[in-house]
């Protein structure tokens, strides 16, 4: 771990050139304004529905729904007294009438820097053109970091005295969690479209999302928030053939399609006729 690596007797020279090698670009990153960051956020009123989905209102009387959001349950068999998580537990079913929340958010950073790119790239200075590009990816990660704070303490405010170390903050020892769609939690890519259709990502934050839903910078994280003390990140793993139809069912989407984006998650395979 950094900065040990520094002083590793087999990596160390190596990390290290290559540390005072990115704080070098790092500074003109900064001090020449090579690229920019843009982001959005939303919070908004939310209930679950159906043990599994999650409804998303305009208002706080929750009588008109926004949009629906769909999770996936794990379905590995567990020691008795373990659950089966699903992202949908972490949100008040809608039948207690508690009021409940939910955000979305995208951030990005990296615009404008392909010019950049090319320059480096037409050089021959591919080691200069990785290092941007990754060091696109940190300002990225940090600029999600950075926001899930403000949002926990300002903006949603359900944690306004967290007070934490950088340590702790790395080691996401905060109260509430922001998965990804596409990651573990929620493996379905496809969920990012009704993420981007909620807070009109690409109109308040310039970030695109591709035919196959990558995202515009590729310097970009985008997912949700949740707040519930008890939130947790885990991997839905293999999932059945019921799961896989029933889900397709909710989202109003064909059944192969959805094999399709969910493959790595099947429990079983697949039928090709």
């Amino acid at each position: 771990k950094f900065p040990k690596i520094l002083s590793d007797k087999i990596v160390g020279v190596e990390a290290t050139r290559l540390y005072n090698d990115a704080q070098i670009m790092l500074s003109k990153i900064i001090n020449e304004k090579w690229f920019t960051a843009k982001g959005v956020y939303g919070l908004f009123p939310a209930n679950s529905v159906n043990y599994d989905d999650i409804e998303i209102y305009t208002n706080e009387k929750r009588n008109n729904l926004l949009t629906t959001i769909h999770s996936l349950r794990q379905q590995t068999q567990k020691p008795p007294g373990q659950c089966n998580f699903a992202l949908a537990d972490f949100i008040a079913p809608k039948e207690t009438k508690k009021n409940d929340y939910i955000g979305a958010f995208a951030v990005a950073s990296g615009f404008n820097m392909e010019e950049r790119i090319k320059q480096f790239e037409n050089d021959h200075d591919d080691y200069s053109s990785i290092m941007l590009k990754a060091l696109a990816d940190r300002f990225a990660e940090a600029f999600a970091e950075r926001l899930h704070e403000l949002v926990r303490k300002e903006y949603w405010g359900y944690t306004p005295n967290e007070s934490l170390s950088h340590e702790k903050l790395i080691s996401e020892s905060y109260k509430g969690i922001r998965p990804a769609p596409g990651y573990p939690a929620c493996p379905d890519h496809t969920e990012k479209e009704l993420l981007w259709k909620l807070i009109d990502v690409e109109e308040n934050a310039g970030i695109k999302l591709t035919e196959s839903f990558a995202m515009y910078p590729t310097a970009a994280v985008s997912g949700w928030y949740f707040s519930h003390p008890d939130s947790r990140y885990f991997g839905l793993g293999k999932i059945n053939h019921d799961q896989i139809k029933n889900y397709a069912k909710r989202k109003g989407l064909d059944f192969k399609n959805i094999e399709k984006w969910l493959s790595p998650n099947l429990g079983y395979t697949p039928d090709n006729n």
